[in-house]
This record gives C-alpha cells, sequence and structure tokens, in this order.
C-alpha cells in the first residue's frame, strides 16, 4: 500500500529510509516513528505509507486505516511504558499541519504537556482534531 515518494516529503523519505528518524512499528501499511519536537515525554507520529497530502482528504474507504493508525500507536506507546489513558491523539488540520502527508499525533502523558503545547494541541478547534472526531464527524459528512 505505497505510493512513489514525494521528493519533497519528509515522510515520504523516512518510510523510504532516505531520512532517519527512530521508527518503532511497522507493516505494510504504516509506520509509527517519534516526533522530533515532543510535546510531552511520549510523542509518536503514525503515518500512513500511502501518500495523503491531509486528514481532509480522507474519505470513507479510510476509516480502518485511521482506525489502525491509532490501534497501532497505542501499542507502540505501549510496549514502551507509557500511559495510554493519558493520551491526547489527533490530526493538525491544514493550513496548521506541518507537513503535507497525513499524520496522527499520539501524545502521552498528555496531562503533562506544556502551556503552549496545549495551544499547539488543543482538541477540537479549527487547527487540530481528536481521532474521534475525525471518525464519528468528518467521515459521516462524506456519504
Amino acid at each position: 500500500m505505497t505510493s512513489p515518494p514525494h521528493p519533497n516529503c519528509i515522510f515520504c523519505k523516512i518510510i523510504a529510509r532516505t531520512s532517519p528518524a527512530e521508527i518503532l512499528l511497522e507493516d505494510d501499511d504504516i509506520i509509527v516513528f517519534k516526533d522530533v519536537k515532543p510535546a510531552s515525554r511520549f510523542h509518536y507520529l503514525a503515518v500512513p505509507k500511502l501518500h495523503i497530502e491531509n486528514v481532509n482528504k480522507i474519505t470513507l474507504n479510510d476509516k480502518l486505516l485511521v482506525e489502525k493508525l491509532l490501534s497501532e500507536g497505542k501499542r507502540a506507546l505501549q510496549e514502551n511504558g507509557a500511559n495510554v489513558n493519558d493520551l491526547l491523539a489527533g490530526f493538525h488540520w491544514p493550513p496548521f499541519n506541518s507537513v503535507s502527508h497525513m499524520h496522527l499525533h499520539l501524545i502521552s502523558p498528555a496531562s503533562e504537556m506544556s502551556f503552549l503545547s496545549r495551544i499547539v494541541f488543543r482538541p477540537n478547534t479549527w487547527w487540530f482534531g481528536t481521532v474521534d472526531y475525525v471518525l464519528n464527524d468528518l467521515l459521516p459528512t462524506k456519504l
């Protein structure tokens, strides 16, 4: 389920192993690695190998992919000792996404985020949406 790497996409380069990253988990569809600017002790990115520009580009057919990003991201967190009961998981909306390749932020413990991180990753704002919002509110509008 990979697409040709986009030449200027850092995540495509990480998937192709032409850019470094601390990869925690990988399968045919997704990759999970550490965020280079962590908002808390554990801050991972779960990224589809298929280049999807941003979360607004997904369709109902991508529901299982979003669920897999969350479940595998949680698995990576648990395997590394993070508390998934104190987890913030979500996507930045364009134009507030820093990389134009859809990626799920998984941050734990969310309760230890700095004031600035709490603003940047504030749930269900016009710049950041939780997985629950994407699955329950955004996707149903794409019928």
